[in-house]
């Protein structure tokens, strides 16, 4: 997956936006005003392509431990509820980086308000 396809595949997804609102590096995507995946533009052209992505911490823990060399607590980020994903290492399919995307935006779907979940979800 490169940068143009993670940020297609974010935008699509229900009340996603994009926005730099650290700095012109940080490209972030929040569904309902709430971020799930943050990336650094800068690594991505430099050949180090990662992204944060918000993980419930029990999986977070069990993702590191087997992807070791894939999946690091996040930058930047609280520890327990973020990890950061190499994109780069073939160890991950694309279905799974799929899948830890819609993860990270369930993660933080589910914690809006009633109202907004129910018009996500529906």
């Amino acid at each position: 997956m490169n940068i143009e396809e993670l940020r297609a595949y974010c935008l699509q997804k229900k009340e996603t936006s994009e926005a730099f609102p650290f700095d012109e590096d940080t490209l972030v995507f929040k569904v309902c005003g709430k971020m799930f995946a943050l990336t650094s533009l800068k690594k991505w052209e430099a050949g180090d392509p990662s992204v944060n992505l918000k993980c419930d911490p029990e999986r977070a823990v069990e993702l590191r431990e087997q992807y070791p060399d894939d999946i690091f607590p996040g930058y930047h980020m609280s520890k327990v509820h973020w990890n950061t994903v190499n994109f780069e290492n073939a160890s991950l399919s694309p279905k799974q980086l799929i899948e830890l995307i819609d993860h990270s935006y369930e993660m933080v779907v589910n914690t809006l308000p009633k109202k907004d979940r129910k018009r996500l979800i529906s």
